[in-house]
């Protein structure tokens, strides 16, 4: 039985021994120096700067127009004029507009705060907010998380006469709006060092402008610039990485009556959160008020100071989170019904009218995910569509989304993650042209799911101490991501079922030494593994704490069967003999040859008649199974051959490829295979 592997490739870094040993007479435990050379660190100089959580913030006037929004903004302080701090709906925009805020009304600005609903105005400055803000006699706008691409939105705020002032993150288009100021480190004329910081980050920067102590503003905000800048997947490095280090400190001995109901009412223990808690714990609360169109409750938490009220919004949000949760499961299945049968879509454009545009996201996330290619849905409304879309595999999404924009009303976002209007009758030419986008960004059947592994470890590295010295890479996430480390030729001893049957708990062993291991949201059938198969395992390492006892233990995050040779996820080799091209006489002989076509065939036949599984997967156990080392694409080109004569039917099925042998059919002669004819041709030129 082979393990159906959740990721295409593993990327497994080689560590230089030189780079080790002078990490660890710089004092790094074995391990962290093993993780540490891996991810490119040479010696303990380098490892301090990687991993420095003090070093000093950059001056706040370094970024484009920072002069001029400070200027603006304590000019409309001292005159006393209407500020609105105009945000956006998620974690890091609802922080950005929390902290601004709080620290203008502290100051005495006459301060309120506006965050548009998702389902009736949608994403950034608007006409329908504008118009009201100037029915309340507001004299200047802010805006944090937004504004960078709103052009027409400046031009109807000069036209009642407000002033703007933008401040955001995101990536610019070819026209900036026209504004008082627009401070944002993507600009093209910006000198700002660190192009990373999230919409919070700035609304901080601007906050520590107008003080003139950035210290003094982090002690008081660092809780808020941390939860966005995590929940916002910012790269945890220079700058962030500070952010996120005295932002942990602070959450831990939160004064916020709000945070702390939310800690305790989702069951976050403030001595142990870490970036992990806010993006699966604390960010999909906050996320929930946006996303189910109570955004209100979310500003209520960061900026009451009443804790019984505190207490009655932090359960609101939950139950609202529990809310989006059904939503989301239920958009998901009508998702997946909708997805075309036979060939796999290169990117997948699907449109509902009764889908909740708050919680689409998180389902084309989902989708991009497990189909393994970009995501766009779209939720109708009449003649027009609100779309969410996430990306896969490196594909970039404000790129396209730029290419196709003649097709669109509006559009913004970044790679991974992007938002558009449209129009109903334009969706169709938009799904082609997308698609085919992607059909020229990928590679066919190359597998788009990789993992990358710092390092794999001897069994005698994995112990308590050397867990524990990975402290030192706190805090985690991007830029600084968890330990992932693999161990192979590990057999699995026990699987036991947990968590109501959704979890696998497994017994492993290599030689005399036994590891403990957990595999969320995994069943041996999902996986396709049992007792005494050998495997290799990716994995997060940690420490398990039960009843005062410590062990170790791994958390899964993929297993393949172990090879006894080389099996390589190379498949160049198909697509030039695919497209006929030449081959020179070193890639000829690494065609396959008739005993490969008998290995192939003979075990195919020992399973039976249907298969499905990854290409890659396949590979490695037909690999294990006969000892001989081979390729994906030389799997991929006997696969054909034996298609080509009738052997054998194959599906595609994104990740999967699913193969039933045609019954009563043991025999066929190969060389009428076109396949085989273009392989014999290749071999003779």
């Amino acid at each position: 039985m082979c393990a159906k592997v959740k990721y295409g490739i593993w990327n497994v870094k080689q560590p230089d021994m030189g780079a080790v040993n002078a990490l660890v007479g710089a004092g790094y435990a074995p391990l962290s120096a093993m993780v540490l050379a891996c991810r490119g660190i040479e010696n303990g100089s380098q490892a301090k700067k990687y991993l420095d959580c003090n070093a000093p913030l950059l001056d706040p006037f370094l970024m484009t127009d920072m002069d001029l929004a400070a200027g603006r903004v304590a000019l409309a302080i001292e005159k006393k004029e209407k500020i609105a701090v105009f945000g956006d709906y998620d974690v890091d925009g609802i922080t950005a507009t929390c902290l601004l805020t709080d620290f203008l009304r502290r100051h005495g600005a006459d301060c309120v705060s506006y965050i548009p609903g998702r389902l009736e105005e949608g994403y950034g400055l608007n006409a329908i907010a504008l118009n009201q803000l100037h029915a309340e006699e507001v004299k200047l706008i802010v805006t944090v998380d937004c504004g960078i691409t709103a052009v027409e939105e400046a031009k109807l705020c000069r036209e009642l006469g407000m002033e703007l002032v933008i401040t955001d993150h995101h990536e610019c288009k070819d026209t900036l709006p026209q504004a008082v100021a627009v401070v944002d480190p993507h600009r093209p004329d910006g000198g700002y060092p660190h192009k990373n910081l999230s919409g919070v980050g700035i609304a901080f920067k601007l906050a520590a402008a107008l003080c003139g102590d950035q210290d003094a503003v982090l002690s008081d905000y660092a809780d808020m610039v941390c939860l966005g800048t995590v929940a916002d997947v910012m790269p945890l490095q220079g700058e962030n990485r500070v952010f996120a280090a005295r932002g942990l400190e602070s959450l831990a001995h939160t004064r916020r009556p709000g945070i702390a109901a939310l800690m305790e009412e989702c069951g976050c223990d403030p001595a142990t959160v870490n970036s992990s808690s806010i993006g699966f714990m604390l960010a999909p609360r906050i996320n929930a008020a946006g996303r189910m169109g109570q955004i209100d409750l979310a500003l209520e938490l960061f900026l009451t100071d009443d804790p019984q009220r505190a207490s009655e919004v932090a359960k609101a949000l939950c139950n609202l989170n529990r809310q989006r949760q059904a939503v989301e499961s239920e958009i998901y299945q009508q998702a997946v019904a909708m997805l075309p049968g036979g060939k796999p879509p290169e990117a997948i454009v699907l449109a509902d009218e009764s889908w909740h545009q708050g919680v689409v996201g998180i389902v084309a996330s989902r989708i991009a995910e497990e189909y393994a290619c970009p995501a766009f849905l779209i939720c109708l409304d009449g003649d027009h569509g609100k779309a969410s879309s996430r990306s896969h595999g490196g594909f970039n999404l404000f790129t396209s989304l730029t290419a196709l924009s003649p097709l669109l009303e509006s559009y913004g976002g970044h790679e991974l993650a992007a938002g558009f209007t449209i129009s109903r009758e334009n969706i169709p030419e938009f799904r082609k042209q997308v698609c085919a986008l992607a059909a020229n960004f990928y590679q066919d059947d190359v597998p788009r799911t990789s993992l990358d592994i710092d390092c794999a470890i001897p069994p005698e590295l994995l112990t308590i101490s050397g867990i524990d010295s990975l402290r030192v890479l706190e805090p985690c996430g991007n830029g600084c991501p968890k330990p992932v480390l693999a161990m192979n030729n590990l057999t699995i001893e026990r699987i036991s079922m947990v968590g109501g049957g959704r979890h696998m708990r497994l017994r492993l062993r290599v030689g005399r030494q036994v590891f403990n291991a957990i595999y969320f949201s995994a069943t041996p059938q999902s996986v396709s593994i049992a007792a005494g198969d050998v495997v290799d395992v990716a994995f997060n390492p940690q420490v398990n704490e039960y009843r005062g006892e410590r062990t170790v233990q791994m958390n899964v995050l993929d297993i393949r069967p172990s090879c006894r040779a080389e099996c390589s996820p190379e498949t160049s080799l198909y697509h030039a003999l695919q497209k006929g091209r030449h081959l020179s006489k070193e890639a000829a002989a690494a065609l396959p040859d008739r005993a490969m076509l008998a290995m192939v065939w003979r075990y195919l036949a020992s399973v039976g008649t249907d298969i499905q599984e990854s290409p890659l997967c396949l590979c490695r156990k037909i690999v294990r199974w006969t000892g001989k080392p081979m390729s994906l694409g030389q799997l991929s080109i006997c696969l054909d051959i034996f298609r080509d004569v009738g052997l054998l039917e194959i599906t595609r099925l994104h990740k999967y490829i699913s193969i039933r042998l045609t019954p009563g059919t043991q025999k066929a002669d190969l060389a009428t295979s076109q396949t085989m004819q273009r392989l014999l041709r290749a071999k003779e030129s």
